[in-house]
């Protein structure tokens, strides 16, 4: 089993304790892990209000403070992962990061420019199906982008979850989903 270093970010609804239990879980098998708070405390206790305090912030300034939350630990060859909006924040970062070791998303991606480049970045994408963030169409695109890239990439379905499905405290939680993502990611963690 190796070990990594991970960096861990929070959906639009901030570091809620979901997330740190994720993080928990994580280092009880064996990882080191990072949950920057993007928010500086801030939790949302709707999707609506996390989009807002997104906003209010400004994608330009929350990507700012990620980069430097994981700029400390990126010599090492981080794992950046994320839920929701943290997947899309970690997939920036990991795509511009040439030493990345691998990317983990739950429940969101990111736009990816033409020319994004990375050798063979091991990609895993968790998320619901249907997922009204996350439609077929783009989830199509995205897929052939990555592959494009250079990312070896799996993405993993599951029918019938909410959107933030690992997450026990909100109404998106499905718990046979919620295991199967965990089980399924620890294992792709294990393998970088």
């Amino acid at each position: 089993m190796a070990s990594s270093t991970i960096v861990l970010f929070h959906s639009a609804y901030g570091l809620r304790p979901a997330v740190h239990a994720a993080a928990d879980r994580l280092r009880a098998a064996g990882h080191e892990v990072h949950v920057p708070d993007l928010y500086d405390g801030l939790i949302a206790e709707t999707v609506e209000e996390g989009m807002e305090i997104k906003d209010e912030i400004g994608q330009h300034e929350l990507l700012k403070r990620a980069i430097t939350a994981s700029a400390p630990f990126s010599e090492r060859g981080l794992v950046y992962a994320g839920f929701s909006l943290g997947g899309s924040i970690a997939q920036n970062l990991a795509i511009a990061d040439g030493k990345a070791r691998g990317l983990l998303l739950l429940h969101g991606t990111s736009d990816l420019a033409e020319s994004a480049s990375v050798d063979e970045l091991p990609v895993q994408l968790h998320v619901a199906d249907p997922d009204p963030f996350e439609p077929d169409d783009w989830l199509n695109a995205w897929y052939l982008r990555m592959r494009r890239a250079g990312a070896e990439v799996e993405v993993f379905r599951y029918a019938g979850a909410g959107h933030l499905y690992t997450d026990p405290d909100l109404p998106d939680h499905d718990a046979e989903a919620a295991e199967a993502t965990w089980s399924v990611a620890l294992g792709f963690l294990d393998e970088l």
